[in-house]
């Protein structure tokens, strides 16, 4: 701080800083200028680093903060607790630490804050290690590429947009659209299956009441075992908002980098992008489109490159992300939306239209893709699905003919019938995840034209009817087409003469 500054400052503050000059040093010791709306900015500190941890001690005990702006004669620290006890003048020293977390097993079961203290009322969480909130990502010699399948249990995503581990996959769309439903899906059929995937959900600004529902939901289907859940509500400071996927992450990389899986849930990025501008503006950072700080997108960079596929050298585990952004109006090429795109390996497109006719999960097949998952794919599934998503894109261009039913010739016709009951067979309810060989044989009975002649409104009676058979007659050989190895001639054959029994029932 320039001499004119500290003339300008209150006699008591200033004395604080000549007597901290004369007697400690500016090195390891600095004072707090001035406070408020979460953020301390404090004269001298001169070997602080990004990111470490700063300790202000006030009346009531230590607040710690973190260092963000490193200038010249000060440093904006962002607080960590309560403000209200923090004023001008109180002495901050240097941890010589960045911000670490606690991780390990012992989180299982659990919800936590992004400083690991649990808020779910149960007992104290005793970890035996701690991990850094900020980590370098894995280099390219440190990975291998996506190979093995991240099975969601929902059949639009399996077949048409498959997800591997080790990816990061969008979730993207308008408020209220199910989202959020996708992710827990995902969660649910990662027990169903005994994946051994460990979840990490991450709510970023959720009210309590929707987390608490979620946690409820998870026990209820026997998943919360298996799941951490780092919580946050709006009515927390920005500061753990801004550090809430940050912390959940290193808690994922501890089983990666055990050579267990992982999946990394982040609700929502949106949400996220929000606190770290609220925190920047209050920093006197410069604002830039939409008055996000210019850094907007590394600060989503560098927490999803965490995501991989380690070598086998460092043990073959896996960090797979799900991160979830809310857009306007359906406007993907808003600027948060287009950052994350660029990031991620792809994305999964809700459209409202779809999801208020019903058409759930609402899953645009124009605008979906995926970039990886595709050489991670079951071949049980591909060797159905293949041509899944350009039927489906074909059929929703044509689908606005439909009406003109009588016009059309046979070709295209066709085409619309088996668009309008592939559209019928993808609707899915939730908490309701598919194993592979329902998929397999929902999909088969469509594209082998089986269910040509079924009422479309039967459509979904006829697949519980043709899984109920093939599970009850067929189970051993189900079980074998569940490895997700490209089926028998046998099999085949079965799902085909027990499709086309159960297809005549259906008939209109």
């Amino acid at each position: 701080m320039s001499q004119l500054s500290i003339t300008e400052l209150s006699d008591d503050l200033r004395d604080a800083i000549i007597g901290l000059e004369k007697t400690e040093g500016l090195e390891k010791v600095g004072i707090v200028v001035r406070v408020g709306d979460g953020v301390a900015w404090i004269h001298g500190l001169r070997d602080a680093g990004y990111s470490e941890v700063l300790q202000i001690q006030t009346d009531e005990g230590v607040v710690e903060a973190f260092a963000l702006n490193l200038m010249e004669d000060e440093i904006g620290a962002v607080l960590l607790g309560d403000d209200s006890h923090v004023r001008a003048g109180s002495k901050v020293k240097l941890s010589g630490e960045i911000l670490e977390v606690p991780i390990g097993p012992e989180l299982l079961g659990r919800v936590v804050d992004p400083l690991g203290n649990p808020i779910d009322g149960g007992p104290a969480i005793k970890t035996k290690l701690t991990g850094k909130v900020e980590r370098e990502a894995a280099g390219v010699m440190d990975r291998r590429s996506v190979y093995e399948p991240m099975m969601t249990g929902i059949m639009a995503i399996d077949a048409m947009f498959p997800i591997g581990r080790g990816q990061r996959e969008l979730i993207i769309g308008d408020r209220q659209t199910g989202k959020t439903a996708l992710a827990i899906d995902t969660m649910i059929n990662q027990a169903r299956t005994k994946s051994g995937v460990v979840n990490v959900y991450v709510a970023i600004g959720q009210k309590q009441s929707k987390v608490a529902r979620l946690v409820d939901r998870l026990k209820q289907e026997g998943v919360m075992d298996q799941t951490i859940i780092v919580a946050t509500s709006p009515a927390d400071p920005a500061s753990l908002l801004y550090m809430a996927p940050y912390a959940a992450t290193a808690m994922g990389e501890y089983f990666r980098d055990n050579g267990g899986h992982a999946l990394m849930i982040y609700d929502d990025l949106t949400k996220h992008a929000v606190a770290y501008r609220q925190m920047s503006l209050l920093l006197r950072r410069p604002p830039g489109r939409e008055a996000y700080p210019g850094d907007v997108f590394y600060l989503h960079s560098r927490l999803l490159e965490r995501s991989a596929k380690l070598s086998d050298k460092l043990g073959g585990g896996s960090l797979t992300a799900l991160p979830i952004i809310e857009t306007q109006a359906g406007d993907i090429s808003a600027y948060i939306p287009t950052n994350v795109i660029s990031i991620t390996d792809g994305q999964i497109f809700l459209e409202t239209d779809l999801f208020y006719q019903g058409i759930r999960p609402a899953i645009s097949a124009g605008l979906s893709v995926s970039r990886v998952g595709g050489a991670a794919q079951t071949k049980a599934i591909k060797s159905v699905g293949s041509h899944l998503k350009l039927s489906l894109s074909q059929f929703r261009e044509l689908a606005s003919f439909a009406q003109f039913g009588s016009d059309l010739d046979e070709d295209t016709r066709s085409q619309i019938d088996r668009g309008q009951r592939l559209t019928e067979l993808l609707k899915q309810p939730q908490y309701d995840p598919m194993s592979i060989w329902e998929q397999y044989a929902s999909i088969a009975a469509i594209t082998e034209g089986i269910f040509d002649k079924v009422v479309i409104k039967k459509i979904k009676d006829a697949q519980i009817a043709l899984i109920t058979r093939l599970n009850a007659d067929h189970k051993k050989l189900m079980t074998e087409l569940d490895k997700g190895d490209k089926p028998s001639e046998e099999i085949q054959k079965i799902i085909t003469k027990v499709a086309t029994a159960v297809a005549k029932g259906f008939e209109g």
